[in-house]
């Protein structure tokens, strides 16, 4: 069906002689910051920007490598929180407010993941689920 491509990480050597993976540096210093969560059924998607909504980083379930009915696990979210974690905590942040969007399962983990590996304090969590309050429109009667 074609090649296989394979995809080797970068590593880097350290000052013990080790070679480990390394995240990309951050851009910016930021002590307080907006941490989304966007979970849906099949997929849970991350992103953390600064207080005027510029996005600083962001990850999901399928760029970690997790496909199909395991993008939208609470594992897969929440190896998504821990790795932004780590981000923010390179970037010196200090406190952050969550908004949750989405039905997903991974809507509580993906934060527990972020404040295990960084250590930030919360401020807020808001919920911005998107809820019908009047629902689709009813068939047409039907003709004989």
């Amino acid at each position: 069906m074609g090649k296989k491509r394979i995809v080797k990480k970068t590593a880097t050597v350290s000052e013990g002689g080790r070679s480990s993976t390394r995240l990309s540096a951050p851009k910016r210093a930021v002590s307080s910051g907006v941490f989304y969560v966007e979970s849906s059924y099949n997929n849970t998607k991350v992103v953390v920007s600064d207080t005027k909504g510029k996005v600083l980083c962001w990850s999901s379930s399928g760029s970690l490598g997790f496909s199909g009915a395991k993008k939208g696990t609470p594992f897969a979210a929440a190896k998504v929180g821990e790795l932004l974690g780590e981000k923010a905590q390179m970037m010196g942040m200090k406190e952050i407010s969550v908004i949750i969007k989405g039905v997903g399962s991974g809507r509580e983990s993906a934060v527990r993941g972020f404040i295990s590996k960084s250590g930030v304090a919360i401020n807020s969590i808001k919920d911005t689920t998107p809820v019908p309050f009047n629902g689709p429109r009813p068939p047409k009667p039907r003709r004989v």
